[in-house]
C-alpha cells in the first residue's frame, strides 16, 4: 500500500483551519494539527480516524512563543511533509492606539514571524525534494491599509507579499506556493477581532468551507495568488486601481461600520 502524503495544518482547532483539516483527510492525507487547544485538537483528530482512517498527529504549540514555533520546525524537518498550510493568524480592530501593547506583540509574532519562519522551514526540504506546497493564509485585507485595522492589515500586506515573492522563487524548483485571501469569512475570528459582520451584505461573505476548497485547488495549479468569491475579487481589483487615498479613507468607513 503507497504511504500517504502528510499534510501539516496550524491553527487547525477552528475556522478555516479546521475545514482544511477535513478535506485533506478526505483527499487521502495524514495529518499534523497544530493549535493551542488539545482538546479541540484531540476531538478533531478523533473524528478524522473515524471518518477516514486518517493517523493524525496532535501537535499543541503557541505560534507566538518561541518554544511553539521550534516546535512546529522541528516537525516540518524531521519528516517528509507534502503540504503546509499556514492557516494561524488573528485580527484585532479599534483604534491603533488602543491596542493593547501584549496584543500587538502576539499579533506581529503570529501573522508575521510564524508565518515567515513555518514558510522557511517548509520550504528547505521541499525545494530538496523538488516537490510539495505551501499555501499562507493571508486577506483581502492585504490589498488596502485598513484604519482602525492598521496592524492587522499590515501583517497581511506581509504575508501576500512574501508569498507571492516565494511562489516564483520556490517554482523552479517544482515546489508550490499559494497566497489565500479571503475576504469576510463567519469564524471565530470575528469575535477574537471585536468587530461584527451583521452589517456586511451577503453576496460579501464566505463560506469557510468554499474559502478552504478555493485555497485547496488553487495550490494544486500552483496559482500565486487565490481570492474567492467574486465581489472580493471585484474589491480587489478596486483597491489596485483606485487612488490610494480614495482606498484607505473607504477602507476605514467600512471598518468603523464594524
Amino acid at each position: 500500500m503507497a504511504e500517504r502524503p502528510v499534510a501539516l495544518v496550524t491553527g487547525a482547532s477552528s475556522g478555516i483551519g479546521e475545514r482544511f483539516a477535513r478535506l485533506l483527510a478526505a483527499d487521502g492525507h495524514d495529518l499534523v494539527v497544530v493549535a493551542r487547544r488539545r482538546p479541540a485538537l484531540e476531538a478533531l483528530a478523533r473524528a478524522l480516524h473515524e471518518a477516514h482512517g486518517t493517523e493524525v498527529e496532535v501537535l499543541v504549540a503557541d505560534l507566538a512563543s518561541e518554544e511553539g514555533l521550534r516546535a512546529v520546525e522541528d516537525r516540518l524537518t524531521s519528516g517528509p511533509v507534502e503540504t503546509v498550510v499556514n492557516n494561524a493568524g488573528f485580527g484585532w480592530y479599534g483604534p491603533y492606539w488602543e491596542q493593547p501593547e501584549a496584543v500587538v506583540t502576539e499579533m506581529v509574532a503570529v501573522n508575521v514571524a510564524a508565518v515567515a519562519r513555518v514558510a522557511r522551514a517548509a520550504l528547505a526540504p521541499m525545494v530538496a525534494r523538488r516537490r510539495g506546497g505551501l499555501l499562507n493564509v493571508s486577506s483581502t485585507a492585504s490589498f488596502a491599509p485598513g484604519p482602525r485595522g492598521a496592524l492587522y492589515h499590515a501583517t497581511k500586506a506581509f504575508v501576500t507579499s512574501l508569498s507571492e515573492a516565494l511562489h516564483e522563487e520556490a517554482r523552479p524548483h517544482g515546489v508550490r506556493v499559494t497566497a489565500l485571501c479571503p475576504g469576510f469569512t463567519p469564524t471565530g475570528f470575528q469575535e477574537r477581532a471585536r468587530v461584527s459582520t451583521v452589517r456586511v451584505p451577503g453576496f460579501a461573505v464566505t463560506d469557510p468551507d468554499r474559502v478552504a476548497r478555493a485555497g485547496l485547488a488553487a495550490l494544486a495549479r500552483n496559482q500565486a495568488l487565490c481570492v474567492p468569491g467574486a465581489a472580493n475579487v471585484a474589491a480587489m481589483v478596486g483597491s489596485q486601481l483606485a487612488p490610494r487615498s480614495v482606498v484607505r479613507r473607504m477602507a476605514g468607513r467600512v471598518l468603523e461600520s464594524l
